[in-house]
């Protein structure tokens, strides 16, 4: 159950690749998933590549693929940025990024 008086850190990073293609974006996503799932203090992670179908006007188009990770805290966010696979997946990855967009807030969960 989620404690909706106590923040969460919602961690949510998107990379804009040199080289755009579908195996590229792929390639991304299946290292996203090697590398940066099931951390310790992790309570929520997805990633993905944008979708395609989503063109409103105020939908950012400027990204190839998302990673989204809620963190129990700000403590389990730090301890992640410093994990050994965290670090792996940027220096195998870092090359092809043309750019890396990072959007960190404290959430709020509710209940339904």
């Amino acid at each position: 159950m989620v404690n909706a008086s106590v923040p969460m850190l919602a961690h949510n990073v998107f990379f804009t690749l040199k080289a755009s293609t579908s195996a590229n974006r792929q390639k991304l996503v299946d290292s996203c998933h090697e590398y940066l799932s099931s951390h310790p203090g992790v309570v929520f992670y997805a990633a993905g590549q944008r979708s395609p179908d989503l063109k409103r006007p105020v939908n950012d188009l400027d990204f190839d693929v998302a990673v989204h990770v809620i963190f129990k805290d700000k403590e389990s966010q730090d301890a992640y940025q410093q994990a050994p696979r965290h670090l792996q997946f940027i220096s195998e990855n870092k090359e092809t990024w043309k750019q890396v967009r990072v959007f960190d807030s404290d959430v709020f969960g509710a209940t339904s």
